[in-house]
């Protein structure tokens, strides 16, 4: 699929991001053999629900990222407090700049520049920065994105779709979100996919696109 880059690095401000913007399309890289890391950047402890532990999210974007068939050891996590990334923007922009060194990716996968979410663009505004002269793509969080453009689509089968939502399902804590089931997930791909003529697929919009 992409036979310039060997290594990605999904960027989610908080667990299950990357899942819900690109996770058919990690299936997709994972199953063609590129080697793909994860990096969360909150866990969200503040805001779970009280019926479950503070600390729940960090045991389901491990069983997440497992079913989508990523290497435990390429799952990092960090401990930024949920909202409040835009007063950490050095420290953030360290941590990226040390996954850049450590990693070395060819592609990054980011939320898109025109999320409202400010832990999300606070990511994204310094995943540019760090990843200055890399291919840089956005995913999209429909309920987030003021704008979108759909400029790169990845075609899906429904093998990689149910990855996705079986990687998703993981989620219990987060099974209350609107956007949180199958059938939105599978409507969203359903609709990307008409607008390429296939059957399923994912989006994204090219930040920076580098051929060497």
């Amino acid at each position: 699929m992409l036979n310039s880059f060997k290594k990605i690095l999904i960027l989610a401000p908080h667990t299950d991001d990357g899942e819900f913007g690109c996770g058919g399309t990690i299936a997709r890289l994972v199953q063609e053999g590129y080697e793909v890391f994860y990096c969360a950047f909150s866990a969200c402890e503040q805001s779970v629900l009280p019926q479950f532990p503070k600390d729940i999210l960090i045991t389901e974007v491990r069983q997440a990222t497992e079913a989508l068939g990523i290497k435990p050891e390429n799952l990092i996590l960090f401990k930024y407090n949920v909202r409040t990334f835009n007063y950490h923007r050095q420290s953030i922009l360290d941590d990226l700049i040390m996954l850049k060194r450590d990693i070395n990716p060819d592609l990054i996968m980011t939320p898109s520049i025109h999320d409202i979410h400010q832990d999300h663009s606070t990511i994204t505004n310094e995943a540019l920065r760090a990843f200055k002269f890399n291919s840089i793509l956005s995913y999209e969080l429909p309920w987030n994105n003021l704008n979108f453009t759909t400029s790169t689509f990845v075609f899906l089968e429904e093998g990689h779709l149910q990855k996705k939502i079986e990687a998703l399902s993981k989620y219990q804590s987060q099974a209350h979100r609107s956007y949180a089931n199958e059938e939105f997930i599978r409507a969203l791909a359903r609709t990307r996919g008409v607008q390429v003529n296939t059957r399923y697929a994912e989006v994204f919009e090219i930040i920076r696109w580098v051929l060497p």
